[in-house]
């Protein structure tokens, strides 16, 4: 495979990259440059409303002057093309003006959910030897800058914190803007944009490398399925820095068709509906354990939700019951979305009949998406028939940063990617989620690695053993049940312990298991494994 400069990354064999090139796939645009030309074409149009605490605005000529102040003070203080950046904002404007920032001087920002904590953030600054780390400096009663100064003592690439807020012993992130002269030349279309992380299932996240044509054509892809364009206006209900909320067709698809962009601070209805109220939203996305919230909620709502158009539901198995009831209790179009961050995203379309709508997790973006759906011994099924999902195209990823290993596995020879879903499809094209291959669990959308949280468990001096399974919930989709051997002697243990010691390990509170069984065996394969499928089994008949 042909790398990427630095070499950190497979991409696109050029024989495919010409291709995607010749077809109008991928046009040569970088985000920097986008926003710089919608800020040319319409500076006075609202790009950006951030309600909290005090409702600002950002004109497209606002975001893009701001963007560049952020670039020259980042470019003064050493950060340059290539350097990776930690931003772990929330829902706030500073998170869309740093990131357009960095990408101004082609810095690249690693994407981290404002719920981790110490163990993932140290991961991701050390693993990807990030120069920087943008944090607030409180957020949901949680101390950032306390995190990050043990981050930083333990981390030696990393030079910077900026500080969203009051510093503390850190650099605020008011003082980094600076005149914008001389900043240095920015990236090509074919360099990376930006690294998010993978869903994981040992724990530990890879790092997904996103280039400038690749997403860029996901987002114009998306819009045009959505019905994209400067009239809309769109709510950033989920964290921004999700790929669902980001690309499909989110904030970023949003801002490339010059609409606008509210930041909703929590995704619960008492927050977001007088938000589409007062800002008269057209769109947004939820994670099917939330749109089940809104769809209960909307009975008794007080507020003029008459404005919203379109519902997108993914990042999980949205259920077909849970899913005939959002349009009548909401009185918008639902839209599926079933996508990952490593490329691939299908939707249902507007003008799919309901039972395609409700019953299935959509189709492709592109007809260049190449699909494959094969048994263990990689053999095609039949329509029909579940299997294993394979795909590749012009912005699903040919291999994990600096990952050869694992690239070996989660590719195929000819670069289709293993996405580890299991999937029907239809004859019309569209799929329908079975499950994952694998034991990762997916809670509301966040995904949960079970090695590593038995890996926290066991480190228990009462312990002996521990499997992590998913058992199946009416709200999350998922939840976790973690399966406790205790050590011949010791004391019981109560479930309240177990969790308070995964807290205590400092780990995003998503992680911590939902239920905890003590058992005296596990049941065991015919090869003496733990027969997690059975333990599986076994939770959701108990």
């Amino acid at each position: 495979m042909s790398l990427t400069p630095g070499a950190d990354a497979p991409t696109w064999p050029e024989e495919f990259a010409e291709r995607y090139r010749a077809e109008g796939y991928w046009r040569g645009e970088t985000f920097g440059g986008v926003l710089r030309e919608r800020a040319a074409a319409q500076p006075d149009r609202i790009a950006l409303i951030d309600p909290a605490p005090e409702r600002r605005t950002w004109t497209y000529r606002e975001l893009d002057e701001r963007a560049d102040r952020l670039a020259a003070g980042f470019a003064a203080r050493g950060i340059s093309r290539g350097d990776r950046v930690v931003v772990q904002l929330p829902n706030v404007g500073e998170f869309i003006e740093v990131v357009f920032g960095l990408f101004r001087i082609g810095a690249l920002p690693v994407y981290a959910l404002p719920a981790h904590r110490e163990s993932e953030i140290g991961h991701f600054c050390a693993f990807a030897e990030a120069v920087a780390y943008v944090i607030p400096d409180r957020h949901a009663g949680f101390d950032h800058r306390d995190l990050a100064s043990r981050v930083k003592k333990e981390t030696p690439s990393l030079e910077h914190v900026f500080v969203a807020g009051d510093p503390g012993e850190h650099t605020p992130l008011s003082e980094v803007y600076a005149d914008p002269v001389g900043l240095p030349a920015g990236p090509e279309p074919h360099q990376l944009a930006f690294l998010q992380l993978s869903g994981g299932t040992t724990g530990v996240s890879k790092l997904i490398p996103r280039t400038h044509d690749d997403y860029m054509y996901s987002l114009w892809g998306s819009n045009e399925i959505c019905g994209v364009d400067a009239d809309t206006r769109f709510l950033v209900a989920l964290p921004a820095a999700h790929n669902f909320p980001m690309s499909s067709p989110g904030w970023l698809g949003v801002l490339y068709a010059g609409g606008t962009v509210v930041l909703c601070p929590k995704p619960d209805p008492a927050t977001a509906f007088p938000l589409i109220e007062r800002e008269r939203i057209t769109m947004t996305g939820l994670v099917p354990p939330l749109a089940l919230v809104w769809t209960d909620a909307a009975a008794q709502a007080q507020h003029d939700l008459s404005s919203l158009e379109l519902m997108l539901v993914g990042g999980a198995k949205y259920s077909e019951e849970a899913a005939r009831r959002l349009e009548p209790a909401l009185g918008c179009r639902l839209m599926q979305v079933f996508g990952m961050a490593e490329g691939l995203v299908n939707y249902t379309r507007l003008d799919d009949d309901e039972a395609t709508i409700v019953g299935t997790q959509g189709r492709p973006i592109s007809v260049a998406d190449e699909i494959r759906v094969v048994d263990d011994a990689d053999r095609d099924v039949p329509d029909g028939e579940p299997g294993h999902l394979l795909t590749r195209g012009p912005y699903t990823i040919r291999g994990y940063w600096r990952a050869p290993e694992h690239n070996t596995r989660a590719f195929t020879e000819d670069g289709f990617y293993r996405t580890g879903d299991i999937v029907r499809r239809t004859p019309t094209g569209h799929l329908v989620v079975v499950g994952r291959a694998k034991d990762q669990i997916n809670r509301g959308g966040e995904k949960v690695a079970p090695e590593e949280i038995e890996n926290i468990i066991l480190a228990h001096p009462a312990v002996h053993d521990v499997s992590v399974v998913a058992v199946p919930d009416q709200y999350l989709g998922e939840r976790s049940l973690a399966y406790v051997i205790l050590r011949d002697g010791a004391e019981p243990l109560k479930p309240l312990s177990v969790k308070r010691f995964v807290r205590e390990r400092g780990v995003a509170a998503y992680k911590i298991p939902d239920l905890v069984e003590f058992v005296d065996a596990f049941p065991q394969t015919g090869v003496g494994k733990v027969s997690k499928k059975q333990l599986r089994s076994t939770a959701e008949q108990s």
